[in-house]
């Protein structure tokens, strides 16, 4: 057999990049699906609980808007005690220095929300690193192995973790 010739089964610079970049591919899907799995329960249950919170809001405003009229005519105690103008404007008056501080503690609150920065830096650091890859497949491979028991190592990982999701949901 001449020099020149390779095996079918040698591995040439070719195939090991279409490996790399279809085990890369294979990784995302699976993170993507494992992302899925990890998410959609969660907003199930999300909705769910949104839901329930409407409707406790909508039935504590009802409760509000009556208690609101029974502390306006005990201010007023049957023409006894003020105005029943005066009883209400109170009771709005309450009402609105209520709003206007919890309004302020919102701000507050909402100012200190931050964006996602560790994600997007370590989204940043994915391109690079798959470039170099890309560029070199050979050198980063473990001492010993090929590609295809890297991959093997990398789809039975990929597996465990979606059945560690599956079995928490």
């Amino acid at each position: 057999m001449p020099l020149d010739e390779a095996k079918d089964t040698d591995p040439t610079l070719g195939r090991i990049v279409n490996d790399i970049r279809n085990d890369l591919t294979l990784i995302v899907q699976k993170e993507i699906e494992l992302a899925k799995l990890q998410v959609v329960p969660g907003v199930k249950y999300g909705g769910i609980g949104a839901g329930l919170f409407a409707l406790a809001a909508f039935l504590l405003l009802m409760m509000l808007i009556m208690l609101s009229v029974t502390i306006a005519y005990f201010i007023n105690w049957n023409g006894d005690g003020l105005a029943l103008h005066w009883a209400f404007l109170i009771v709005t008056g309450v009402y609105l220095l209520g709003g206007a501080v919890a309004g302020l503690l919102g701000v507050r609150f909402v100012k200190r929300i931050s964006g996602p920065d560790k994600a997007v830096e370590q989204a940043q650091l994915i391109g690079p690193a798959i470039s170099r890859e890309l560029k070199s497949p050979s050198e980063h491979l473990p001492a010993g192995q090929s590609v295809e028991q890297v991959r093997a190592r990398v789809e039975a990982d990929v597996a465990k973790r979606l059945e560690a999701v599956e079995r928490r949901s």
